[in-house]
């Protein structure tokens, strides 16, 4: 694979008659990538969006930077000043945090922004009539549906924020009766050609993309809150390398969350509120959240198998065999009667003694926690307490496990 010596931003644009955004990115003027996203254009209000737009930009580099790790970066599309500089090498290096430990890169010192004189102004925007809308990105799985009924029961107008039309994501979006707005995201077949060929390739920090995606979608709406569904275990890391704590969830932390928020206020809107609204409550009290909410038992999933950019989809909702799926079926087996969990997965994971192994990895009883959107080892300790006490798996193969390891 060629080495190249420097990632560019080349441009982004917006067409507010076809909602279409354009990310372009290149390596030394020689390999270009262009990124299409899709908005819906009715409603359009346009309010802080140029910035909004070049946050977009820089969060979208991610997935072409690694292809090579570039020693240099270029930004034409817009300036830096120092704050926005350690934003931005912040993102990069822990958001690709996993991407370094899995590929053995070194990453210190390799992340450098190019700060600008005199860089971009601190964001002074005249303050704008309140609409009282609350914007929700939701994937599908049963984080956001906790998220959604609690801000229902405050009385806010809630709209959906969606990537992709997955017809899994169709079925919730249904039973919340609630309106969504669907973008289009249209990644560059050059990137497909180089991961062929030998890139670099690996996890990127999705939600950081997400998140200045939520919005940009919120400026050209006019959204007061965009309300994430990011809880508290995501802050713990999985495993060191080079000094540095690794993080798959960096971008769901606490951590990102105020930078992130802070970026906001001072770059792109000060009266736009980014927040989580399960931030302090571990994944095993929302799934105790959850329990209550049997209209959405049918219709969510947490397997990010369905997620796969290419490649096939499952047919059902949950592969059964990934550390999301274990983790996720542990932390309903502590709360939902048997017979409702293996309705909700349509199989028994404890059953499968080929999940084992992850679940000692969960357990903390060998290895690190997996790097996937999991909780920590002291709520699957304490979720397989609850099973155990309950009594309704103790016949299974992994339930005879833990007992023996208790």
């Amino acid at each position: 694979m060629k080495q190249y010596s420097t990632f560019i931003f080349d441009s982004y644009s917006f067409d507010p008659d076809t909602g279409e955004i354009r990310l372009v990115y290149s390596l030394d003027d020689d390999i270009q990538f262009t990124e299409i996203i899709e908005i819906p254009t009715e409603g359009i209000a346009l309010n802080a969006v140029e910035q909004a737009l070049f946050a977009l930009h820089l969060a979208g580099g991610t997935s072409y930077f690694k292809t090579c790790c570039p020693k240099q970066v270029e930004v034409r599309s817009g300036v830096l000043n120092e704050d926005q500089v350690k934003f931005w090498n912040s993102v990069y290096e822990n958001g690709l945090g996993e991407f370094f430990y899995k590929n053995k890169i070194d990453f210190r010192g390799l992340i450098n922004f190019p700060v600008s004189e005199p860089g971009t102004p601190i964001f002074h925007q005249s303050d704008r009539a309140s609409t009282g809308r609350v914007l929700v990105p939701i994937g599908g799985g049963k984080d956001s549906t906790v998220t959604i009924e609690k801000l229902r029961a405050e009385g806010k107008d809630i709209t959906l924020l969606r990537m992709g039309g997955h017809p899994l994501i169709d079925d919730i979006v249904n039973v919340t009766g609630l309106p969504c707005i669907t973008i289009k995201r249209k990644l560059p077949r050059k990137l497909f050609e180089m991961n062929e060929q030998g890139a670099l390739n690996g996890h990127i920090p999705i939600t950081a993309y997400l998140s200045c995606l939520a919005v940009v979608v919120a400026e050209v709406f006019g959204f007061d809150e965009i309300v994430m569904s990011n809880e508290k275990s995501a802050s713990e890391g999985n495993v060191e390398y080079l000094g540095k704590q690794i993080n798959h969830q960096w971008s769901k932390s606490d951590e990102f969350e105020k930078a992130f928020n802070a970026y906001i206020k001072k770059y792109i809107n000060r009266n736009l509120q980014y927040f989580s609204k399960l931030r302090d409550m571990t994944e095993l009290e929302i799934v105790g959240e959850f329990a209550k909410l049997p209209q959405y038992f049918a219709c969510t999933t947490s397997c990010n198998t369905n997620w796969k950019v290419a490649g096939e989809h499952l047919e059902d909702r949950w592969c059964g065999t990934c550390p999301k799926c274990t983790f996720v079926f542990a932390l309903m087996a502590a709360h939902i009667k048997r017979d409702a969990v293996e309705n909700m997965f349509e199989k028994n994971i404890f059953e499968d003694e080929s999940t084992i192994p992850l679940f000692r990895q969960l357990l903390g009883l060998e290895g690190f926690k997996p790097f996937e959107c999991v909780g920590t080892v002291e709520e699957t300790k304490e979720a397989f307490a609850m099973i155990k006490e309950r009594g309704e798996f103790d016949d299974t193969p992994v339930m005879q496990m833990y007992l023996e390891n208790v």
